[in-house]
């Protein structure tokens, strides 16, 4: 087997390093803009007053960051060369994640925006996989050129992890349908101009079959934005809605309408094993950020680094960090020789390992590192404590790490219509 980094790979990595001090640094260093990453950067991306929102100017400056990055070519990376991306592989894509977590705060990857100058993009993907010539000719160049911004709307108030409970219910209307129910954590809809909620409308509760994805546009009569939730991690763009009757056309729906579950989970394992590498970057950044106090700071005339105290929940850490690493980098090049039928039957339970593993790593490496750090390392001077708070929420959303956890158990002890032997 070889391990070695791919070299174009690598050589990519130095051309992103290049682009991002370039274009990207002098836009973060310019008009204060590094307020939003600093001590500040809470309160300067929020909009306390208009219910804890993102502010404007915060928005609009992800957006020229995603402007430079799509001129330069690099936004699009993941996409097939069709959509003016560079058809970017799993192990590729994860080992751009993790370089540029590694990097800190910046403008170059946000962390709690999900916007990088490498974008992820699944939506697009959605919409060609399953959507007619119509809906591909409509939504995807829109989403691509910022005209079209579409929502998540599966979880609800009352269920969660298993969506095929849900109560959102769509039934005929003529030719189209009415649909009511509620959703909650539908992110980013103050900015959406379509939703894509998913609906009851044949079959049982608790069935896989007979749930229906609708592209329902926000402005509907009956779409109702009702709150928007404050987070650990502020701001917030994850409301909850409700849907009173809203009426949707015949061709509203993506893909089967019997089969909406396939379009939810189309993307689900690049998505887990991409935000595991990303959870690894940052588990990186902090124990080499605790490694470099330490051997700076010398209390009592010695550096802190002289002492096992400090030494060996470090290197605790940086050995799950590499083990982590060769799972992540393996299962996503595994991803690349397989469909996506495929994966979800022999690798979903991988995929599963490396995104509950990376996800308790950057949280235990972010509380350590303030440990490190001591008074300074609490406070917001230091990027510990948003790391923490952003990365805490993905041991609960992209799957619960139970849910991970039992997946993997399910392919261990043979339970489910999908477990495997390990091979």
């Amino acid at each position: 087997m070889d391990f070695e980094i791919p070299a174009e790979i690598t050589a990519y990595l130095a051309e992103l390093d290049d682009f991002i001090e370039r274009e990207i640094k002098p836009l973060e260093r310019e008009n204060d803009n590094i307020r939003f990453f600093d001590h500040r950067r809470e309160w300067a991306r929020t909009d306390f007053e208009r219910g804890g929102l993102p502010r404007h100017e915060w928005e609009a400056l992800l957006a020229e960051m995603r402007r430079r990055a799509d001129r330069a070519g690099h936004w699009r990376f993941a996409l097939p060369r069709e959509f003016g991306g560079k058809d970017g592989s799993n192990l590729a894509m994860a080992i751009i994640r993790e370089h540029l977590a590694a990097k800190g705060l910046g403008l170059h990857n946000d962390l709690q925006n999900e916007s990088s100058i490498v974008a992820n993009l699944p939506i697009v993907l959605m919409f060609r996989d399953f959507g007619t010539p119509e809906q591909k000719q409509k939504f995807i160049p829109g989403i691509l050129d910022g005209s079209i911004n579409i929502a998540f709307g599966l979880t609800e108030p009352e269920h969660g992890s298993d969506a095929t409970w849900m109560e959102t219910r769509g039934v005929r209307d003529g030719d189209g349908w009415r649909i009511s129910g509620s959703k909650i954590w539908n992110t980013g809809l103050h900015v959406a101009t379509h939703d894509l909620v998913f609906a009851r409308t044949s079959g049982r509760d608790g069935g896989a079959k007979g749930i229906t994805c609708f592209i329902v546009p926000v402005k509907s009569d009956g779409f109702k934005i009702e709150e928007f939730l404050w987070t650990f991690n502020m701001p917030t763009d994850h409301p909850r809605i409700s849907l009173k009757d809203v009426y949707v056309p015949a061709d509203a729906i993506l893909g089967d309408p019997e089969d909406g579950l396939a379009v939810a989970q189309h993307f689900v394992h690049e998505n887990r094993i991409r935000q595991a590498a990303s959870s690894l970057g940052a588990a990186q950044y902090c124990i080499n950020e605790a490694v470099r106090y330490a051997n700076e700071r010398k209390p009592f005339g010695r550096a802190l680094a002289t002492n096992q105290a400090i030494q060996w929940p470090l290197v605790e850490l940086h050995t799950e960090a590499e083990m982590v690493r060769n799972l992540i980098y393996k299962t996503a090049w595994q991803m690349d020789q397989m469909s996506k039928p495929e994966v979800a039957i022999r690798l979903s339970d991988k995929v599963s390992m490396c995104n509950y593993r990376a996800n308790r790593l950057v949280c235990e490496a972010a509380d350590r590192a303030m440990q490190v750090h001591g008074g300074i390392g609490y406070s917001r001077h230091k990027p510990f404590e948003h790391i923490y708070r952003h990365h805490r929420r993905y041991r609960i959303t992209e799957g619960a790490e139970e849910i991970q956890i039992r997946r993997v158990a399910q392919v261990l002890f043979g339970f489910g219509s999908r477990a495997r032997t390990s091979e």
